[in-house]
């Protein structure tokens, strides 16, 4: 029996159940067919992650140091997965994360307010407390928890305007922040809405002040320089492309050791793509593992097809 397509391209309607999606692409909040952990168990039971040599140094200097993580490297090498291995091995609860674009700003990382919102609810002679129309952005929440530190993953820094990331240092560095909009009214403490909806926080005079410095990880595909007054406050590390000893033990880590004995060369070959200066991700190599070691995976010409299609250069069009 070989390698069976769901979709077949001849227009005919069938009834199909697909497999289970890979352990890196189920949903925390699927049940049906497991959860993001693996097969239906508690997700930190198999949450899986190799930290290169010298990363580990590198985290524990940022948490001693209360100072932001800033890794650079290649899409597709880890740098994100980096922020979700210490908010789970220390119980920092669930990651917050600010996916940077280069429309992000500091203010919408810290609140948002809906004026519009307000003004029609106050048309409609409804509820229009102020405290229903602001939430906390992903940084304004890592700023207000007061219980611990939280983890903040500040996606891509690199693809920001100019000046954010001195404005971002300017606000980690007093670790806290004003909601105008609260300063100004006339009711002292005002609930407002966290980011990641886990309740409300309440706000004294429109000041948000952290009790604990934030977990701060950011991460950069190298795309652009930063100021020194930036990468001074920041411990930096470099990651780098993964050798092939390090490919094999993470497809050991997500797929197994079985799975990993029968793809050598395939691991191989990538690492010396790497090494030639080819644009590859990691995950990459993880789809293809993953669909040739699958119960029917694919077979001679058909698999050869299938592992060019998954790991194409990432710089080819």
């Amino acid at each position: 029996m070989t390698w069976a397509p769901y979709y077949r391209g001849d227009g005919e309607k069938r009834a199909v159940e697909l497999p289970p999606p890979p352990p890196w692409r189920r949903l925390p909040s699927s049940s049906a067919d497991g959860d993001a952990s693996g097969e239906g168990g508690d997700a930190e039971d198999t949450f899986r992650f190799d930290p290169p040599e010298g990363l580990v140094d590198a985290v524990n200097a940022a948490l001693y140091l209360r100072r932001p993580l800033l890794l650079t490297g290649p899409p597709g090498s880890g740098k994100s997965a980096v922020a979700e291995s210490v908010a789970r091995e220390l119980g920092l609860g669930e990651v917050l994360r600010w996916h940077i674009t280069s429309r992000s700003t500091l203010p919408d990382a810290l609140y948002g307010y809906d004026a519009l919102g307000r003004l029609d609810a106050t048309r409609h002679h409804e509820d229009d407390d102020i405290g229903r129309f602001i939430r906390l952005g992903p940084l304004g929440t890592a700023l207000a928890w007061s219980d611990g530190p939280r983890v903040l993953l500040i996606d891509e820094i690199d693809k920001s305007d100019f000046d954010l990331p001195s404005d971002l240092l300017n606000i980690l560095e007093r670790g806290e922040f004003e909601i105008p909009e609260l300063a100004r009214h006339d009711k002292t403490t005002v609930s407002v809405r966290r980011w990641d909806a886990t309740g409300a926080e309440d706000i004294s005079s429109g000041r948000v002040t952290c009790t604990h410095f934030p977990v701060i990880v950011m991460t950069s595909n190298g795309e652009r320089s930063f100021p020194p007054p930036f990468l001074r406050r920041c411990v930096r590390f470099q990651v780098k492309d993964p050798s092939a000893e390090r490919l094999a033990r993470i497809v050991r880590a997500h797929l197994g050791d079985e799975a990993a004995a029968s793809v050598q060369q395939l691991i191989q070959g990538f690492a010396e793509r790497l090494e030639g200066r080819a644009t590859l991700a990691t995950d990459q190599l993880l789809n293809a593992v993953y669909l040739v070691t699958g119960e029917l995976p694919p077979e001679g010409r058909q698999r050869e097809e299938l592992e060019a299609l998954l790991l194409r250069d990432l710089s080819s069009t």
